[in-house]
């Protein structure tokens, strides 16, 4: 019956349990012991644990964010790339580590062996904190505006970009941002990756190809560039598009244009799209890593300037 208990609670919690809720109900400390030794259970943080079999697909990285806020006590709350993942918003490459922060005013844990996050100690404001699915962490503008600071430009206008693109800030929470990097470090860049913020980018890739195509100097006239027939029908939307040349890059990328029905719907859209006229580029994760190699593809397939 405990343990009935406890895969409930476990389930309203992305399949992770804490040693306090185990005892409640009805287990001993020896119990819970013998089972992460047996490997029945897996352990997530100090004190948090998860039935083997109750973790699934991103509740496995959400559950490891909240094991680690409940480890560390009462005002420990999720931040930086942990309070991305929470919001949903992207544009870094995933990580293992989980980062908190601890109050200010109290000391920062020391806790050799164990396999607790990174913590940090943040100043934040009160509106600062909210909740998702009942962990605390920072808000999404107080979020992105923390990751800025630490990243480069091109991960730091992708966050800005997903961000903007979810609906979670908008150009008017933006505008703030300035104020709110006043004096800290990173403040410089943080505010000259703004200007390069768009939220019509529907990926960290679409991000990345655009920044490449603006440092080659051939920056595209527009984002999410609508093709229509002569009656006004959509045939297909180009992620960046050169109107001049009639050209349109598509950032290809593994999740959305990977299953076989999107591999044939994308087959037909460009076969619309090339019959109207247009030219289709295609570039993936490993060509947006090569500085060169999409402006100068880009540039090659613009017609010859008379």
């Amino acid at each position: 019956m405990p343990l009935e208990l406890i895969r409930r609670v476990a389930a309203s919690q992305d399949g992770m349990v804490t040693t306090r809720q185990a005892l409640a109900a009805g287990l001993t400390r020896d119990q819970i012991r013998q089972l992460w030794r047996s490997g029945r259970w897996t352990r997530l943080a100090r004190g948090c644990f998860a039935p083997v079999g109750e973790l699934h697909g991103a509740a496995t990285a959400r559950a490891r964010i909240r094991a680690a806020v409940a480890s560390l006590g009462p005002g420990a709350f999720a931040v930086l790339d942990s309070a991305l993942d929470l919001h949903g918003i992207a544009g870094l490459r995933r990580s293992s580590a989980v980062h908190v922060s601890v109050p200010v005013d109290r000391p920062r844990p020391q806790r050799t062996g164990d396999p607790s996050p990174v913590i940090h100690q943040l100043t934040v404001a009160a509106g600062d904190i909210v909740e998702v699915a009942g962990i605390p962490t920072t808000s999404p503008l107080r979020t992105v505006t923390d990751v800025i600071l630490r990243q480069g430009r091109y991960p730091a206008v992708s966050v800005l970009d997903s961000a903007l693109n979810s609906g979670l800030v908008t150009c008017e929470d933006l505008a703030t941002v300035p104020t709110l990097v006043r004096g800290r470090r990173g403040a410089p860049a943080a505010r000259s990756h703004l200007g390069e913020a768009d939220g019509r980018a529907q990926s960290p890739l679409e991000t990345w190809a655009r920044l490449r195509c603006v440092d080659g100097g051939v920056p595209p006239d527009v984002l999410q560039l609508e093709v229509r027939d002569r009656d006004g029908h959509l045939l297909g939307v180009g992620d960046l598009g050169w109107r001049a040349a009639r050209l349109i890059a598509e950032a290809d990328g593994a999740g959305p244009h990977s299953t076989p029905d999107a591999l044939f719907a994308d087959r037909r859209r460009q076969n619309r799209l090339v019959n109207a006229g247009w030219r289709i580029l295609r570039f993936t994760w490993s060509d947006a890593l090569r500085p060169d190699y999409i402006p100068q593809t880009i540039r090659q397939a613009m017609p010859p300037t008379p």
